[in-house]
């Protein structure tokens, strides 16, 4: 059951890190997909 609450956080954490490569649009985009 805490996988996927693993995989969701992963996601967001790796999202974090990657935001200085990304324009606010691609971000948003990808939040949304990881969401």
């Amino acid at each position: 059951a805490g996988l996927v609450e693993y995989i969701k956080y992963y996601n967001q954490e790796r999202i974090r890190l990657k935001l200085k490569g990304l324009s606010p649009v691609k971000y948003r985009e990808q939040a949304q997909a990881a969401a």
